[in-house]
């Protein structure tokens, strides 16, 4: 079903963008992997992906920037033939209260999660348009379906990227081209190796412990052989929202 295809995956060093890439590259799908600092980790990944059969490259690249993210999917495209499939993964925290956030940790993190995610689709949709087919699914987050104290910013990144997806997808539609969000919620990441209160969280989580990125995965890898699903919602959150 997906051999051949072509997945830009932003985000892919490490987390829930590594299970996505792995889990995509397992199913026959070539991967591109974006990533922000870490090219060590970005190589290993890359590696990982390669083993798996296919064909992976490691992009360094700025979502939030408008034109270096065109240069990178310019990148891709070149290096690939085409894009299939666009997974907005990248994504960043800078918690604090209300009364005591900085400026800059607001804009930088919408910047990066929000910005980022529209930068990216609007450089592939051409491709996409001109196919007439794509699958593009934005990695949002319950704090985006509920809120969270302390995290205004990531919350409101999180939402916008709901917000996104579902005029992304009225808009894409009629060109086949699907664009669906997974919210998850505690995910066991490095992002969240450190989270304040996990314990009191796991508490609120009916199933009763946290996700795996893999978890994830598996829901990119049925979104994209989806053709009847777009501008949904898919919370992985053990029924946290419920």
């Amino acid at each position: 079903m997906f051999n051949g295809k072509v997945a830009l995956i932003t985000g892919a060093s490490r987390g829930i963008g590594k299970a996505i890439a792995l889990k995509l590259a397992s199913q026959g799908v070539n991967i591109a992997i974006i990533y922000a600092g870490n090219a060590e980790k970005a190589d290993e990944v890359c590696q990982a992906v390669k083993k798996l059969g296919v064909t992976a490259h490691t992009y360094k690249c700025d979502v939030s920037d408008f034109n270096a993210a065109k240069e990178t999917v310019d990148c891709v495209k070149k290096d690939f033939g085409t894009i299939d499939i666009l997974v907005n993964n990248a994504g960043i925290t800078k918690d604090g209260l209300i009364m005591m956030m900085k400026e800059d940790a607001f804009d930088s993190v919408l910047d990066v999660n929000l910005k980022g995610a529209f930068n990216m689709i609007r450089h592939c949709a051409p491709i996409f348009l001109k196919k007439k087919c794509g699958k593009i699914i934005n990695i949002s987050s319950v704090a985006g379906v509920m809120g969270n104290a302390g995290q205004a910013n990531y919350s409101a990144s999180k939402a916008g990227l709901i917000g996104l997806t579902k005029s992304v997808a009225k808009e894409l539609a009629s060109r086949n081209i699907c664009c669906n969000a997974i919210a998850p919620g505690l995910i066991q990441t490095d992002m969240t190796e450190n989270l304040a209160g996990e314990e009191a969280l796991l508490k609120a989580i009916p199933l009763g412990r946290a996700g795996a990125p893999e978890e994830v995965a598996d829901v990119v890898a049925f979104l994209c052989a989806a053709d009847y699903i777009t501008g949904q919602v898919i919370c992985i959150d053990g029924g946290l929202v419920i």
